[in-house]
């Protein structure tokens, strides 16, 4: 049936344009069964796979500070953590996302999903991003939080993100050339950016 994979940055909407297009699609949206499966693989509780997971944030730091020191999101630096075998749930996760995409297909947000799948021909990229002022409005707003903090998480989770992508798959996961459609989420509604997803897909056979 084809699947589509959603990059967000931080504040872009990702967590709420997924799923609203898996529904429109009538696809499956994979999002925490990633992890899940990931640790019934590797014989590991779900929580340890999810903090070794790039798309859950408060595993993002854990596993970018396992591949050496970062800056921490409120200061200071984190030390290299003793995280065993990074590139083994990182493994595992490129292969469920592939098994996924030759499967009933489905809605893959994060998890580097584009760069693991390339340029099938039954798959979606899509990149949603925008000003950095106006994503941190929008993140802001949803959730309620001091705009200062949520300032703080943004730079720290779109660093992290980076660095998993940089890391792990040497590029720029901002870059345009990864993606069949970019989308200005900020300026849009989410249900105009649905819309716009659901048309491509289609388009793509999806």
């Amino acid at each position: 049936m084809g699947i589509v994979t959603i990059s967000a940055s931080y504040g872009a909407g990702g967590a709420e344009v997924a799923p609203a297009v898996a529904e429109r699609l009538g696809l499956t949206f994979h999002d925490r069964a990633i992890p899940a499966r990931v640790a019934g693989r590797l014989g590991v509780p779900v929580a340890e796979a999810e903090a070794n997971d790039e798309t859950v944030v408060r595993g993002l730091w854990r596993l970018v500070a396992s591949l050496g020191t970062m800056p921490d999101p409120v200061g200071g630096v984190l030390p290299v953590s003793g995280v065993p075998d990074a590139r083994a749930y990182r493994e595992q996760t490129e292969r469920i996302v592939v098994e996924v995409a030759e499967g009933a297909g489905g809605v893959v947000l994060g998890r580097a999903a584009a760069l693991v799948l390339g340029d099938r021909p039954d798959v979606l990229h899509v990149r949603l991003d925008g000003p950095e002022d106006r994503r941190l409005q929008a993140a802001a707003a949803r959730s309620g939080r001091p705009l200062e903090e949520v300032r703080r998480e943004m730079a720290a989770t779109d660093r992290g993100r980076e660095a998993y992508v940089r890391h792990f798959y040497r590029c720029d996961p901002g870059e345009a050339r990864h993606y069949h459609l970019v989308i200005d989420s900020t300026a849009l509604t989410i249900e105009t950016v649905v819309d716009l997803i659901v048309t491509a897909a289609r388009a793509r056979g999806i």
